[in-house]
C-alpha cells in the first residue's frame, strides 16, 4: 500500500562555490570520461589554476608577473589536463574558449609556455591587487552559473561535463527547493522549487538519448558519486551528491532514505502487505506504539509502519526523545473517516518527564478511495513534567 508524508524545516541557502582540489581530483580520476562538444569541464579546468592575486612565477629561467584570474603553465600540462593527445588539440580548445569570450590566452616560448586570463574573474571573484606568493592547490573560487548554460548548450556534454552541472547546481538546505534539507540535491532552477527530474528532461539538457542519460546515471552511481532515486509512475527522478558536505562544507556526508525523501514531496510510500516486509528502524518496537481504536480508514498496521518511519525522520533531525527506546509514541485521530481528509494527532511522550512533542497529521487518499495518505505533518512542541 502506497502513503504519502510531508515533513516541513526552515533552513539556510548556502552560496555557490568550487574548491580547487575537487577540480584537480576530477582531473586525475581517468574512469570519467572527457570526450564531448560542450567545453564546461576545460573552462573549469582553467578556472581552478587561476591566480587568487598577483605573484610571480618562473618558467624557462625567465620570471613572469601573473595577475588575477591569470596563470601561466606550459603546453604540456595544459595537455595533461585536459586529457588530449596531442598539444594542437589543447590549443584548439582555448580558441573555442577564447572565441566564448571566456578567456584571453598567449603562446610564449616558441610555443612551449600558456599565458591565459579569465575574462570576467574580477566580476565573479574578489581580488587584491598586492603581490604576494599564493597557493595553487586549496581555497575555492566562485563560478557563475550562467556560464554553465551557455556551454552545456553548445553541444553533446561530456561525463565530465554532466557531473560538473550536477555539481555546480546542487542545492542544500534551501527552504524553497524540496527535499533539500536531506542531502545535497541537483536541482536546476525551474521555478518550481521540485527537484524531480525525468531523463528525456536531462537528455535534452546535455543533449544525449535517454538511454544514454540512464547509463551515465548509472556509472555514476556504481562509482558512488551519486544517489538516484527514482520514483513509481510519472513522478521522475532525484540526484542527491554524494561526498559534497564533506568537500564544500568539510561536515560528515548524509545517508538518503527514500522514504524520508517522498515525505517532504508528498510522493507515495510503500507499505508492505505482509508485515514480515517491514523495514524499519528496530529502535522503534511495536510495545512503544499506541493507535487509537476509533474510526479510521488507515488500517493499525499500516499506521504503527507510518509512526516507525516518521520516529525515525525525526531521529535524524536531532530530536532526542526518538533515540530512547521507553519513548511512547500515541495516535489519535482528530477527524472521522471519509473520502477527502483525516486528521490524527502524534504524541510523542517522555518517560521521564521531559519535553514532548506533538504532531498534525493530515490524510488523503490515493488511488482507492478507502486507503488514505499522510500528506502534511506540523509540529509544535508540548509541555512535559519536571
Amino acid at each position: 500500500m502506497d502513503y504519502q508524508l510531508e515533513l516541513k524545516q526552515i533552513v539556510d541557502f548556502p552560496r555557490c562555490r568550487i574548491y580547487r582540489d575537487f577540480v584537480r581530483s576530477l582531473i586525475a580520476d581517468k574512469s570519467i570520461r572527457t570526450n564531448g562538444s560542450s567545453f564546461l569541464f576545460y573552462y573549469i579546468v582553467l578556472c581552478s589554476y587561476a591566480n587568487y592575486r598577483s605573484s610571480y612565477r618562473r618558467m624557462e629561467h625567465i620570471t613572469y608577473l601573473v595577475g588575477p584570474g591569470e596563470w601561466i603553465c606550459t603546453l604540456a600540462d595544459l595537455q595533461s589536463w585536459f586529457r588530449c593527445r596531442f598539444q594542437h588539440q589543447a590549443v584548439s580548445i582555448l580558441n573555442q574558449l577564447e572565441k566564448q569570450n571566456c578567456i584571453t590566452y598567449s603562446l610564449l616560448e616558441k610555443n612551449k609556455v600558456v599565458k591565459f586570463k579569465i575574462t570576467d574573474w574580477q566580476k565573479d571573484n574578489t581580488f587584491l591587487e598586492y603581490n604576494c606568493p599564493c597557493k595553487k592547490d586549496t581555497g575555492f573560487f566562485f563560478f557563475p552559473i550562467a556560464r554553465v548554460h551557455e556551454f552545456i548548450s553548445m553541444g553533446k556534454c561530456s561525463e565530465m561535463d554532466i557531473l560538473l552541472d550536477m555539481w555546480i547546481h546542487a542545492i542544500y538546505n534551501d527552504p524553497s527547493v524540496q527535499g533539500s534539507y536531506s542531502a545535497p540535491v541537483v536541482y536546476y532552477r525551474n521555478h518550481t522549487g521540485n527537484p524531480l527530474t525525468s531523463f528525456q528532461t536531462l537528455g535534452d539538457r546535455w543533449s544525449h538519448s535517454k538511454a544514454t542519460v540512464s547509463r551515465i546515471l548509472k556509472k555514476f552511481e556504481e562509482n558512488n558519486l551519486i544517489t538516484l532515486i527514482s520514483f513509481k509512475g510519472k513522478h521522475g527522478s532525484m540526484i542527491y551528491l554524494n561526498y559534497y558536505l564533506s568537500v564544500m562544507f568539510d561536515i560528515s556526508d548524509v545517508m538518503i532514505d527514500k522514504e524520508e525523501i517522498a515525505m517532504q514531496l508528498q510522493l507515495p510510500i510503500h507499505v508492505p502487505e505482509n508485515k514480515e516486509d517491514f523495514c524499519v528502524s528496530e529502535s522503534v518496537t511495536e510495545e512503544q506504539i499506541t493507535v487509537s481504536e476509533k474510526d479510521s480508514c488507515v488500517p493499525e498496521s499500516h499506521m504503527r509502519f507510518i509512526i516507525q518511519k516518521v520516529a525515525e525522520l525525526l531521529k535524524t533531525q536531532g530530536i532526542p526523545c526518538c533515540e530512547c527506546p521507553k519513548t511512547q509514541y500515541i495516535l489519535s485521530p482528530l477527524s472521522a473517516c471519509n473520502s477527502e481528509l483525516n486528521q490524527y494527532t502524534l504524541s510523542i511522550i517522555c518517560p521521564y518527564g521531559n519535553k514532548a512533542y506533538q504532531f498534525e497529521l493530515t490524510v488523503h487518499p490515493q488511488d482507492a478511495p478507502a486507503i488514505p495518505i499522510p500528506s502534511g505533518v506540523t509540529d509544535r512542541a508540548l509541555e512535559g513534567g519536571e
